[in-house]
């Protein structure tokens, strides 16, 4: 356990950002199932546009790498494409 007053902010601080990265990761991966899973274009489409908001998103924000997340919107573009041909 830390002694320093600032050591325990950090650790406060570190608690708090832990537990919103987890949440954003979460809900990233959740809405990339959704359109590998799509089961309809129409509906592959409709999750794509909410998928590529969040990647975009965390790719602005450092949750994830700026690169993985053009290569993770380039495959789901790809894929959604693939399921309309």
């Amino acid at each position: 356990m830390p002694r320093i007053k600032s050591a325990k902010k950090r650790q406060r601080q570190t608690k708090v950002r832990t537990a919103r990265n987890k949440a954003q990761r979460s809900s990233l991966r959740t809405a990339v199932k959704k359109v590998r899973n799509a089961q309809t274009a129409a509906e592959a489409t409709e999750a794509l546009k909410a998928a590529e908001a969040l990647v975009d998103r965390a790719g602005r924000k450092n949750l994830i790498h700026r690169n993985a997340a053009a290569r993770t919107k380039s495959r789901l573009a790809k894929l959604v494409t693939a399921k309309q041909g």
